[in-house]
C-alpha cells in the first residue's frame, strides 16, 4: 500500500537522521556541589500582622516561599514551638513555593517558624512574630465607629474595611499607635453610611495639618445625584477646611432636608500651618439640641439646630470631598488622620477632653 510505503520511508529518513546529527543529542549537566543553606521567606503573615476576627479561634492560610541551590529535601512550619506541618517530596527540587492551612489559632502573640533541609543536611530558616488580637469592644458610651488606621483601613467595631480610592498612605508618626492615615492627591476613603446615620451624631479624631491645596474636605457624609449647592447641601453634614489668611478655616454645613445650617467659627476655629505643625484634636457634634465644633477640646463654634436629615446619604468620605462634595473644590486632604471615632449620641466637651486625655 501507498500508505505503507511512506511510512517506512519516514521512519528510514528519521533514523538517518538522528545518526546524522540533525537532531540535537541530550547531553547530561552535573547537578554541581551543594554549597548553599535553603532559603526561606515568608509572605504571610508578615512580622507584626494583626488577625482581627470576631471569632475566638480562626483559621489562617501560611504562605511561603523555599529555594535552594541543588535538592530540597524536607520543610517543616513550627508555631509556637510545635510544628503543625511537614512536606517532602516536591515536583520542583529546588523551588516550592506553598500555602499551609493552620487551624484553630488562638487570641495572643505567636511565632511561626519555618525551616527547610536540603539533601546534604545542610537548613535554612525563617521566623515572624504576630498576634491575633481580642476583638475590639466599643471604649467609649456611644462609640459606634474607630478607625485607629494602624497601617490597615480597617474599622474595628464591625472589621469591616473602608474602600480605597487612589492612593493613600500610612505614615509612622502617628499620634497614637504603630500609623496614621496619610492623604494623597486624589486620594481617599469611602465607608457605608448604614449604622452611622442616627439623630444625633459626634466625630473625634486627631489630624496634622497640610494646608496644601487651600482647601479640602475632612469627613463628609452627602448625598449623591445633586448637581449644584444648595441642594446639596440640604441633607447629611459636610466637614471641611479652607484658607481664611494665613489660617485654616474648618467649617461644618448640616442639612435639615428643607435647607441646611452653617457653622463657622471664623478664626477661632482655625489652625495656623506655620505655627500647628503638631496634631491637633477636632471633634463636632449634631443633634437637636445644637450643634457644636472643637479644636483641642475648645468651643470654637456652636448654635441651635433643628436636628438632621440623612436622606440619600449612603457612604462616608474620609479626608476628601468627593465625590459628593466637590463643588467649591474641596477635594482631596493630603494631611494626616489619626483615631477616627464616630459616636451615635452628641458628646459632652467633657467626654471629648476624656477622650483627649486618654489619647495623648
Amino acid at each position: 500500500m501507498k500508505f505503507s510505503k511512506y511510512i517506512w520511508l519516514f521512519v528510514i529518513a528519521l533514523a538517518f537522521g538522528c545518526d546524522e546529527g540533525y537532531i540535537d543529542d541530550i547531553t547530561p549537566v552535573e547537578t554541581g556541589s551543594d554549597t548553599e543553606n535553603p532559603e526561606v521567606k515568608i509572605n504571610f503573615p508578615a512580622n507584626g500582622t494583626l488577625i482581627r476576627v470576631v471569632e475566638d479561634l480562626t483559621d489562617i492560610t501560611v504562605s511561603f516561599e523555599v529555594t535552594d541551590d541543588i535538592f530540597l529535601e524536607q520543610v517543616t512550619l513550627q508555631l509556637d514551638g510545635t510544628t503543625f506541618a511537614t512536606l517532602s517530596n516536591f515536583k520542583d527540587f529546588r523551588r516550592v513555593v506553598e500555602e499551609v492551612v493552620y487551624e484553630d489559632l488562638t487570641n495572643g502573640p505567636h511565632t511561626l517558624t519555618i525551616t527547610a533541609v536540603d539533601g546534604e543536611g545542610k537548613t535554612g530558616s525563617a521566623s515572624v512574630d504576630f498576634e491575633k488580637t481580642e476583638p475590639y469592644t466599643a471604649k467609649y458610651d456611644g462609640e459606634v465607629f474607630y478607625m485607629p488606621f494602624d497601617n490597615e483601613y480597617l474599622e474595628l467595631l464591625t472589621l469591616t474595611s473602608a474602600e480605597r480610592v487612589g492612593s493613600p498612605g500610612f505614615t509612622s508618626d502617628a499620634k497614637v499607635g504603630t500609623g496614621a492615615y496619610a492623604g494623597a492627591e486624589g486620594a481617599y476613603l469611602t465607608f457605608p453610611a448604614a449604622g452611622l446615620v442616627n439623630e444625633e451624631f459626634s466625630a473625634v479624631m486627631w489630624y496634622k495639618l497640610n494646608a496644601e491645596p487651600n482647601r479640602a474636605g475632612v469627613l463628609v457624609m452627602g448625598p449623591e445625584g445633586e448637581d449644584a449647592p444648595p441642594a446639596t447641601l440640604n441633607n447629611g453634614f459636610k466637614f471641611f477646611r479652607e484658607a481664611g489668611g494665613d489660617n485654616q478655616i474648618f467649617k461644618l454645613n448640616v442639612g435639615t432636608g428643607e435647607g441646611n445650617s452653617w457653622f463657622d467659627g471664623g478664626q477661632d476655629a482655625s489652625l495656623n500651618p506655620a505655627v500647628d505643625t503638631d496634631w491637633q484634636h477636632l471633634a463636632f457634634t449634631i443633634s437637636p439640641e445644637g450643634n457644636t465644633v472643637y479644636i483641642n477640646g475648645n468651643v470654637v463654634r456652636t448654635g441651635d439646630f433643628a436636628g438632621p436629615s440623612w436622606e440619600g446619604v449612603e457612604i462616608m468620605s474620609i479626608m476628601s470631598g468627593a465625590p459628593n462634595f466637590t463643588h467649591w473644590n474641596h477635594n482631596s486632604d493630603v494631611s494626616q488622620l489619626d483615631e477616627l471615632r464616630i459616636f451615635n449620641r452628641a458628646l459632652t466637651q467633657e467626654e471629648i477632653q476624656q477622650i483627649i486625655d486618654d489619647e495623648s
